[in-house]
Protein backbone atom coordinates (compact mmCIF):
# COMPACT_ATOMS: atom_id res chain seq x y z
CA UNK A 1 0.00 0.00 0.00
CA UNK A 2 1.36 3.35 -0.84
CA UNK A 3 1.60 6.11 1.65
CA UNK A 4 -1.28 8.07 0.09
CA UNK A 5 -3.14 5.19 0.44
CA UNK A 6 -2.15 3.91 4.00
CA UNK A 7 -2.81 7.79 5.00
CA UNK A 8 -6.69 7.58 3.46
CA UNK A 9 -7.40 4.17 5.54
CA UNK A 10 -6.19 6.06 9.00
CA UNK A 11 -8.49 9.55 8.42
CA UNK A 12 -11.47 8.30 6.56
CA UNK A 13 -13.93 5.97 8.88
CA UNK A 14 -17.51 4.58 8.15
CA UNK A 15 -18.92 8.01 8.87
CA UNK A 16 -18.47 11.68 7.68
CA UNK A 17 -15.57 12.53 7.95
CA UNK A 18 -14.30 16.08 8.56
CA UNK A 19 -11.95 18.54 9.43
CA UNK A 20 -11.48 21.31 10.77
CA UNK A 21 -8.99 23.40 9.64
CA UNK A 22 -6.81 26.72 10.74
CA UNK A 23 -6.76 29.54 8.31
CA UNK A 24 -4.11 31.33 10.27
CA UNK A 25 -1.89 28.25 9.98
CA UNK A 26 -2.69 27.38 6.59
CA UNK A 27 -1.68 29.84 3.71
CA UNK A 28 -4.61 29.99 1.11
CA UNK A 29 -6.91 27.95 2.95
CA UNK A 30 -9.70 30.41 1.59
CA UNK A 31 -9.11 30.19 -1.78
CA UNK A 32 -8.29 26.32 -1.93
CA UNK A 33 -11.83 27.08 -0.08
CA UNK A 34 -13.24 28.89 -3.49
CA UNK A 35 -11.27 27.02 -5.61
CA UNK A 36 -12.11 23.17 -4.36
CA UNK A 37 -15.61 23.64 -3.52
CA UNK A 38 -15.85 21.07 -0.73
CA UNK A 39 -18.78 21.75 1.73
CA UNK A 40 -17.66 23.95 4.80
CA UNK A 41 -18.54 26.42 7.03
CA UNK A 42 -16.95 29.05 9.39
CA UNK A 43 -16.67 28.44 13.01
CA UNK A 44 -16.93 32.50 13.66
CA UNK A 45 -20.27 34.09 13.34
CA UNK A 46 -21.69 36.19 11.19
CA UNK A 47 -20.03 38.59 8.01
CA UNK A 48 -16.43 38.43 8.64
CA UNK A 49 -14.28 41.16 7.62
CA UNK A 50 -11.67 39.88 4.63
CA UNK A 51 -8.66 39.65 6.75
CA UNK A 52 -10.71 37.96 10.05
CA UNK A 53 -11.69 35.36 7.26
CA UNK A 54 -8.57 34.52 6.57
CA UNK A 55 -7.29 32.97 9.29
CA UNK A 56 -10.56 32.01 10.87
CA UNK A 57 -11.19 28.27 11.28
CA UNK A 58 -13.25 26.43 9.33
CA UNK A 59 -15.42 23.11 9.33
CA UNK A 60 -15.24 20.85 5.91
CA UNK A 61 -16.85 17.78 4.88
CA UNK A 62 -13.68 15.79 3.74
CA UNK A 63 -14.35 13.37 0.51
CA UNK A 64 -12.03 10.63 0.45
CA UNK A 65 -10.05 10.57 -3.22
CA UNK A 66 -11.20 14.46 -3.34
CA UNK A 67 -8.74 16.81 -5.42
CA UNK A 68 -9.13 18.61 -1.63
CA UNK A 69 -8.46 15.95 0.47
CA UNK A 70 -5.57 15.06 -1.23
CA UNK A 71 -4.05 18.63 -1.17
CA UNK A 72 -4.16 18.48 2.69
CA UNK A 73 -2.78 15.05 3.20
CA UNK A 74 0.16 15.92 0.95
CA UNK A 75 0.72 19.66 2.14
CA UNK A 76 -0.55 19.71 5.49
CA UNK A 77 0.19 16.71 7.01
CA UNK A 78 3.03 17.61 10.09
CA UNK A 79 1.81 21.47 9.61
CA UNK A 80 -0.51 21.68 12.60
CA UNK A 81 -3.23 23.12 9.84
CA UNK A 82 -6.08 21.26 11.84
CA UNK A 83 -7.68 18.33 13.16
CA UNK A 84 -9.57 15.09 11.76
CA UNK A 85 -12.76 13.30 12.50
CA UNK A 86 -15.53 11.09 12.10
CA UNK A 87 -19.16 11.68 13.00
CA UNK A 88 -22.70 10.06 12.86
CA UNK A 89 -24.03 13.80 12.41
CA UNK A 90 -24.19 15.77 9.49
CA UNK A 91 -21.98 19.38 8.95
CA UNK A 92 -24.70 21.69 10.36
CA UNK A 93 -24.99 19.64 13.58
CA UNK A 94 -21.01 19.28 13.88
CA UNK A 95 -21.03 23.34 13.21
CA UNK A 96 -23.48 24.02 16.34
CA UNK A 97 -21.51 21.88 18.53
CA UNK A 98 -17.69 23.10 17.98
CA UNK A 99 -18.95 26.88 17.66
CA UNK A 100 -20.04 25.99 21.52
CA UNK A 101 -16.87 24.60 22.13
CA UNK A 102 -14.66 28.01 20.83
CA UNK A 103 -14.87 29.88 24.17
CA UNK A 104 -13.80 29.06 27.09
CA UNK A 105 -13.49 30.69 30.80
CA UNK A 106 -10.29 31.26 31.95
CA UNK A 107 -9.66 30.82 36.00
CA UNK A 108 -10.58 34.29 36.64
CA UNK A 109 -13.63 34.16 34.29
CA UNK A 110 -12.79 35.67 31.68
CA UNK A 111 -13.21 34.79 28.03
CA UNK A 112 -10.77 32.69 26.06
CA UNK A 113 -10.80 31.68 22.38
CA UNK A 114 -9.96 27.63 22.77
CA UNK A 115 -8.39 26.67 20.08
CA UNK A 116 -9.15 23.06 20.26
CA UNK A 117 -8.71 22.57 16.41
CA UNK A 118 -4.41 22.71 16.96
CA UNK A 119 -3.77 18.97 17.06
CA UNK A 120 -0.82 20.16 19.49
CA UNK A 121 -3.82 21.53 21.81
CA UNK A 122 -6.11 19.00 21.36
CA UNK A 123 -3.99 16.20 22.12
CA UNK A 124 -2.80 17.21 25.17
CA UNK A 125 -6.29 18.55 26.21
CA UNK A 126 -8.28 15.49 25.56
CA UNK A 127 -5.30 13.48 27.95
CA UNK A 128 -6.26 15.83 30.96
CA UNK A 129 -10.41 15.51 30.21
CA UNK A 130 -12.68 13.15 32.18
CA UNK A 131 -16.42 12.42 32.53
CA UNK A 132 -18.44 15.51 31.25
CA UNK A 133 -15.44 17.01 29.73
CA UNK A 134 -15.60 13.85 27.66
CA UNK A 135 -18.76 13.88 26.94
CA UNK A 136 -18.88 17.67 25.96
CA UNK A 137 -15.78 17.05 23.27
CA UNK A 138 -17.65 13.96 21.78
CA UNK A 139 -21.03 15.57 21.69
CA UNK A 140 -23.16 15.70 18.34
CA UNK A 141 -21.76 11.87 17.28
CA UNK A 142 -18.50 12.69 17.14
CA UNK A 143 -16.74 8.95 17.03
CA UNK A 144 -13.40 9.94 16.74
CA UNK A 145 -10.71 12.69 16.47
CA UNK A 146 -7.74 12.23 14.60
CA UNK A 147 -4.41 14.22 14.03
CA UNK A 148 -0.69 14.05 13.04
CA UNK A 149 0.97 12.92 16.20
CA UNK A 150 4.16 14.55 18.22
CA UNK A 151 5.83 12.90 15.33
CA UNK A 152 4.20 13.46 11.17
CA UNK A 153 4.51 9.89 10.88
CA UNK A 154 2.35 8.87 13.43
CA UNK A 155 -1.34 9.35 12.66
CA UNK A 156 -3.48 9.73 16.78
CA UNK A 157 -6.91 8.58 17.17
CA UNK A 158 -8.84 9.99 20.34
CA UNK A 159 -12.72 7.73 20.63
CA UNK A 160 -14.96 7.66 23.35
CA UNK A 161 -15.45 4.20 24.55
CA UNK A 162 -17.98 3.44 27.48
CA UNK A 163 -16.93 6.82 29.76
CA UNK A 164 -13.44 6.59 28.81
CA UNK A 165 -11.40 8.06 26.50
CA UNK A 166 -9.01 5.45 24.06
CA UNK A 167 -6.14 6.99 22.47
CA UNK A 168 -4.38 4.95 19.72
CA UNK A 169 -1.66 5.54 17.65
CA UNK A 170 -0.52 3.74 13.91
CA UNK A 171 2.57 4.68 11.95
CA UNK A 172 1.93 6.25 8.52
CA UNK A 173 4.88 4.23 6.83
Amino acid sequence: MNPLEKHKTLLFGEDMTFAILDGASIPGLLTKLYELQPEHVCLYRGELEPDLAEVAPYLVNVIVDSEFSDWLMKDGWGQHWGIWGTSRANLQSLHQHFRRLMIVQSPEGEPLYFRFYDPRVLRTFLLTCEGEELQQMFGAGVESFRMEGDEPSEVVRFRYVDGALVRTAEALV
